[in-house]
């Protein structure tokens, strides 16, 4: 009888949950005295079962709590001592504070940030440099406001905004808000905490000449685009040698009057040949050269591909809570499963796509394969059975 060459000892769950350090979560409950009014369903179990529903993308408590009876004899493989019930879910999520499920997210960052960096596959031109970015997660019940008047036809939507920073190599958020949708995006500007030199590239929605104004007195630059109503005038314009790209059309530096004070700014106008458009993009860096400011905002398409990502592989249409910190918990979570599965997809010797490996991962979770013996290899056991002499072959006919 033919062994697949795959087979594990223990089930892809249990190989997961490596990466998830009970020490580390039990400390930062205890930091957070989140298991205070909990006897049997503490944060461990809390976020294992949260994750395995992110992972296996249930949509609802109740197949969540099928799903987990179902796999009852396995439930030792989860490290859990007791089969969480619908209602002990469903109450945790309500009480349980979501600020201790981001502290073990951003534990688990830092944990897994210097190996993200090295793995990285990308090579920018800052390699510091820090993306931000928002994207709205709506709600069909009112639970936040939504942007915008609410329409005649009927009550408007809730939503949650959810507000990040990315590194460019890490490819994960080091910093999350979230707010209600109707909150603007340039508000978060002034609770970021950047240090001298930092580099950031976001999208016009965040303009805020104040900011930039108090960022350029604190050696902290930024790229950005110019709205198209934008009121400014031209200090002088910079002659461009040849070895900048051609698609650069114009470079000059600008002045923008903010409530009586006077803003210093670089403008450059890029002609992108393939798209037949011209961007106008806003820096205060009067150094690099001007394309290089231009493939700086090209970086920034990488927070819409992890938004992207997110909302694709992980269950954020349907949550399993109808107040704001079970909606939260789910977020913080779904963040935690992205942040292995990326650690997994940079150890994995064979490049895969992300959305491919995930779904191998979730139609497989309590089988006993050996993750990484079958992500290096996938056609491995094919190519044994299918290479062997005729009369072997015979016994599986």
């Amino acid at each position: 009888m033919n062994k697949s060459t795959h087979f594990s000892g223990q089930p892809i769950i249990k190989q997961l949950l490596k990466y998830l350090d009970s020490t580390l979560i039990n400390r930062t409950a205890r930091a957070y005295d989140s298991d205070r009014y909990y006897k049997r369903f503490k944060t461990y179990d809390h976020v294992v079962t949260m994750l395995f529903a992110g992972l296996s993308g249930v949509s609802s408590l109740r197949e969540l709590s099928s799903v987990m009876l179902a796999c009852e004899g396995k439930i030792n493989h989860l490290n859990m001592q007791h089969f969480p019930r619908r209602s002990t879910i469903s109450d945790a999520n309500a009480n349980r504070s979501s600020d201790v499920f981001g502290a073990i997210y951003h534990r688990l960052l830092k944990r897994y940030r210097r190996f993200l960096s090295d793995s990285s596959p990308r090579n920018p031109v800052i390699k510091d440099l820090k993306i931000i970015d928002s994207t709205t997660i709506s709600l069909f019940s009112d639970i936040l406001n939504g942007p915008g008047r609410p329409p005649l036809s009927g009550k408007k939507k809730g939503g949650i905004k959810l507000h990040t920073m990315i590194n460019v190599l890490e490819d994960v958020p080091q910093l999350v808000r979230f707010s209600s949708a109707a909150r603007h995006d340039h508000s978060l500007l002034g609770e970021l905490e950047l240090a001298k030199g930092s580099f950031v590239v976001f999208d016009k929605g965040y303009t805020d000449y104040k900011q930039y104004h108090s960022w350029s007195g604190q050696g902290i630059f930024f790229v950005t685009r110019q709205k198209d109503n934008a009121a400014w005038e031209q200090v002088q314009e910079y002659d461009m040698d040849d070895s900048v790209d051609t698609g650069v059309i114009k470079d000059e530096q600008i002045m923008v009057n903010k409530d009586g004070q006077d803003i210093l700014l670089r403008r450059i106008a890029y002609y992108h040949v393939a798209q037949n458009r011209t961007y106008i993009f806003l820096t205060n860096n009067m150094e690099l050269p001007a394309d290089k400011i231009a493939e700086i905002y090209k970086n920034r398409w990488q927070i819409e591909s992890m938004f992207k990502r997110l909302k694709q592989n992980f269950p954020l249409k349907y949550f399993l809570g109808d107040n704001q910190n079970a909606i939260e918990i789910q977020i913080w979570v779904s963040l935690i499963a992205q942040l292995l599965m990326l650690v997994v997809q940079r150890k994995a010797a064979r490049q895969w796509a992300f959305s491919n490996m995930v779904s191998i991962i979730r139609y497989h979770l309590t089988s006993y394969i050996d993750l990484f013996s079958f992500l290096n290899n996938p056609e491995k056991s094919w190519q044994e059975l299918t290479t062997k002499p005729p009369d072997q072959l015979m016994l599986f006919q």
